[in-house]
């Protein structure tokens, strides 16, 4: 009877991977990357950057001036310092008499609220334009056409663009981890945004109309939560008919990531601790993939020392290969092909995330923003 339960349990999760692989996240692999070709006479959409600072001097000196010079007449950056006690707001000021486009939101009212929300709010409510385009004070974009091509997406009936987030490559060991974790979430928003189920965005690079973030009143239904600002947020707006997936190598924007296992899972908890609220049906889609994941590998390996060896190993191999070609296209767009050759044995190795991670959605998290 476990035997049979076991091979039922093991066929059935990769039958269903195979379907979120083959079916679902093949849609990004194949997906076309658009470079949008600018033209002398374009209309310039009118974009407010908001980026949001808490002790954060040495990346506002670093990074803030590549945003600034940004190849793009219609712009403000607008840079809340939320409650800074290092040299944020003396560099905000200095750098403020070179870029007229440098608008400065000093926060430093008491926070109703724990988390990052209460500074964006303020500096959604202080900008100017109609368009807002969202980022970090650690991130950089790698081109000066960053804001053009993002601005560019939105038009007509979309409302909303949903772009990639990655990190750094460095050699070490918790990296390697760090950035196949970001693909394989990209993966998943993007995938299922192009099956017209988006639900969720990266706050690092994300650009929307002010009218759909006035349209469910802000934050107000998930204040209290101190991650959310972006993928909560995104579970509210996005639709299948005013989103649009944004994947050119020009808008990716580039930010260090945790060098200690710590941060990391600090990081990670703050983060996971939001999809509990989530859309019912979202947290069915996402659950469902990470459960037939985990049975996959760990129910598998019971089918291989118990019961049948050349079954599990077939099935293994199978899913393992579609797993490698989705990859494999999907890198190339995303610009990290040294990863493909980790894929499996990473793809193995997030089982342990699973098992680390899975009470934060459970217990949740008050972790605090900075």
């Amino acid at each position: 009877m476990l035997n049979t339960l076991a091979i039922v349990i093991f066929t059935v999760a990769t039958i269903i991977q195979l379907i979120y692989w083959g079916f679902i996240f093949s849609r990004l692999a194949r997906f076309k990357v658009e470079i949008p070709e600018r033209k002398e006479n374009d209309i310039e959409q009118e974009v407010s950057v908001i980026i949001c600072a808490k002790n954060e001097a040495e990346n506002l000196k670093k990074n803030l001036p590549r945003i600034l010079n940004q190849n793009y007449r219609s712009f403000e950056v607008v840079v809340v310092n939320d409650h800074s006690t290092d040299d944020s707001l003396e560099i905000l000021r200095a750098l403020s008499k070179q870029y007229p486009q440098l608008r400065i939101v000093n926060y430093t009212e008491e926070k109703t609220f724990i988390g990052k929300k209460p500074a964006l709010a303020k500096g959604i409510q202080a900008s100017k334009y109609e368009i807002v385009l969202l980022t970090d004070a650690d991130c950089y974009p790698k081109s000066d056409t960053w804001i053009w091509e993002m601005q560019h997406a939105i038009n007509g009936k979309i409302e909303l663009g949903l772009a990639y987030a990655p990190y750094e490559n460095k050699k070490i060991l918790i990296n390697f981890l760090i950035r196949f974790e970001t693909v394989y979430t990209a993966i998943q928003y993007l995938s299922f945004a192009l099956v017209g189920q988006p639900y969720m965005g990266v706050g690092r690079n994300l650009i929307y109309k002010k009218t759909l973030y006035k349209k469910v009143d802000g934050f107000k239904k998930h204040q209290h939560i101190a991650s959310g600002d972006d993928d909560l947020l995104i579970n509210e707006i996005a639709k299948k008919s005013n989103t649009k997936i944004i994947l050119s190598p020009n808008t990716f924007m580039f930010s260090p990531a945790e060098k200690t296992w710590k941060n990391y899972y600090h990081q990670k908890s703050r983060h996971l601790s939001t999809g509990r609220h989530y859309k019912l049906k979202n947290q069915l889609f996402l659950g469902l993939l990470s459960v037939s994941h985990f049975c996959h590998y760990i129910v598998g390996f019971f089918v291989i020392c118990k019961i049948s060896t050349i079954f599990a190993v077939v099935m293994y191999v199978v899913r393992i290969v579609v797993v490698n070609l989705v990859y494999g296209s999907t890198l190339r767009r995303l610009q990290d092909q040294p990863l493909l050759k980790w894929v499996p044995f990473l793809d193995f190795l997030y089982i342990f995330y699973y098992i680390i991670f899975a009470p934060i959605l459970f217990i949740g998290n008050t972790i605090k923003w900075k």
